[in-house]
């Protein structure tokens, strides 16, 4: 436990001062959390939105298309067709995939401001039941009660420090760009679009669909393992085993597709 004449040592002399990310650096150092200082520090690549963004669209475009392709393949042999359906569909899936992430964005701004609103009105109204709640979060970072105090009414004198501190320690929620909603959407969809292509490039310049299936399934296949290799290496997983998992997937919704119209047709 960390003792008051610890605390004062990073208390005194302005200590609202961006305190709940001071302190926090404070405790995880002197306890070894090193999970505590990556949730403080600058955010890595591997957990950025542009990242994610990029993968829920680059993902999707690879793989609707890619089956779309393959099950019309097996159903008709001119490759006019195709990518007729397949352009259609990339456009149309891109607006969605972008749409959707417009509002996902949106509502993650709109759930935070929610969220502010409510910790202003229940530091007004309530401030000794916030402290309780702030004084809890110090408790299992190993501040004893002495310190817990001390920290508390020092944090409590900032209102806006407390209702930030509350938003980031207590709910887990950090300021969404305002930005965020239409920069989701254009990834997205740009992302979308990008992956979507790729599937469809062999039948814009061949005859024959069940030719054309063949360059697909090679292209996209690489392309896949390409990209699952990558997305697992920002996000910290096993490359390859990631690169063959969405290989795997893309190649099973393109062989469902492709049979299931063989079957119907």
């Amino acid at each position: 436990m960390f003792s008051v004449k610890e605390v004062n040592t990073v208390v005194i002399g302005g200590i609202t001062n961006e305190l709940g990310e001071f302190i926090l650096k404070y405790c995880a150092l002197a306890r070894g959390r090193k999970s505590v200082l990556n949730k403080i520090m600058e955010r890595h690549l591997q957990s950025s939105d542009f990242i994610k963004d990029v993968v829920i669209g680059m993902a999707d475009g690879l793989t609707v298309p890619f089956a779309l392709a393959a099950g019309l393949s097996g159903a008709v042999a001119s490759t006019g067709i195709i990518t007729t359906a397949g352009i259609a569909e990339i456009v149309a899936g891109s607006i969605a995939m972008g749409l959707g992430g417009y509002l996902a964005g949106q509502t993650e701004v709109e759930h935070y401001d929610a969220e502010l609103k409510r910790e202003y009105e229940e530091v007004e109204r309530v401030p000794e039941t916030e402290k309780e709640e702030v004084k809890e979060v110090f408790a299992h970072y190993g501040l004893d009660e002495n310190a817990q105090n001390l920290v508390v009414e020092a944090l409590s004198k900032d209102k806006d420090k407390w209702v930030d501190f509350m938003m980031k320690f207590e709910l887990g929620l950090e300021k969404p760009d305002i930005n965020r909603a239409r920069d989701s959407a254009l990834t997205i969809g740009i992302s979308y679009i990008m992956g979507g292509v790729i599937p469809l490039s062999p039948y814009f310049f061949l005859n024959d669909a069940h030719v054309a299936l063949n360059y697909s399934i090679v292209v996209t296949l690489i392309t896949l393992f390409i990209f699952g290799y990558f997305k697992s290496k920002v996000t910290g997983q096993n490359a390859i085993q990631g690169a063959f998992k969405v290989m795997l997937i893309g190649a099973l919704a393109a062989g469902a597709a492709f049979y299931v119209a063989k079957l119907f047709s």
